[in-house]
């Protein structure tokens, strides 16, 4: 079960982040929110091993990972599948995506903390690494900044920090070809067209895309070392950074 934070403080959101959220707090969403990610996620499996590679690169066999927009728990129950003995706190501001985390870890839940919140509702660690998954691209380019900037100040000195999210070019033109590719992605991995064309639209309309050059400078402007790029994926990218 999720832990409640003391504050139960939610940061004022924009309402594209909303919208999201919403859903997130359906009942019939959270149930069926698995079959999404990899649906939309080319290679999700591989991301998630990747992302646990690249944390050990400078945590310990024992360290602490601090995961941003855990709910739904697929990478937490990836990373502790491989890292028997990481712990972890995951934060995520939707109560039912957290409760699901909790289902899907099965008996490693009890390595983990899952509270309800933002950022700012995380401990303050030190962490011996970080991740957000999916996440950012639902925060605007000034909130995403300030974001993995906090992420940033709750890891040691020379942690990783892992981060991957909907990232392609805004262009005119361009967003509209990377969009239609996302979509045919989904439907040619069994997602229904009509569904499909929802979650484009909803995609065009509330979510705050930036260019992959622009992602990488939010790391690099929120104090983040060495940033490199490590998974592109049609409309995904990610990256790693150090504290």
């Amino acid at each position: 079960m999720a832990a409640r934070s003391p504050r139960q403080r939610i940061m004022p959101m924009a309402e594209g982040v909303q919208h999201f959220l919403d859903s997130f707090k359906d009942p019939a969403a959270v149930a069926r929110y698995s079959e999404g990610p990899r649906r939309f996620v080319p290679g999700l499996d591989g991301l998630h091993r990747m992302t646990g590679l690249l944390l050990a690169e400078r945590a310990p066999a024992d360290g602490h990972i601090l995961v941003l927009g855990a709910g739904g728990g697929s990478e937490l129950k990836a990373m502790a599948d491989a890292h028997p003995g990481w712990r972890f706190t995951g934060v995520d501001p939707a109560a039912p995506m957290l409760d699901l985390a909790a289902k899907i870890m099965g008996p490693d839940a009890a390595r983990a903390e899952l509270i309800e919140g933002t950022i700012d509702d995380a401990p303050i660690g030190p962490f011996d690494g970080a991740t957000c998954l999916l996440t950012l691209h639902f925060l605007d380019r000034a909130e995403r900044i300030r974001t993995v900037a906090e992420i940033r100040r709750r890891l040691k000195p020379g942690a990783a920090f892992v981060a991957a999210h909907g990232s392609f070019p805004q262009e005119a033109g361009a967003r509209d070809r990377w969009l239609d590719r996302y979509a045919a992605y989904a439907i040619t991995s069994g997602g229904d067209p009509e569904q499909v064309a929802k979650g484009r639209q909803a995609v065009a309309t509330h979510v705050a895309m930036l260019s992959p050059e622009e992602d990488e400078a939010v790391l690099r402007t929120a104090g983040f070392t060495g940033v490199e790029s490590f998974y592109a994926a049609f409309t995904w990218r990610g990256w790693v950074g150090y504290a």
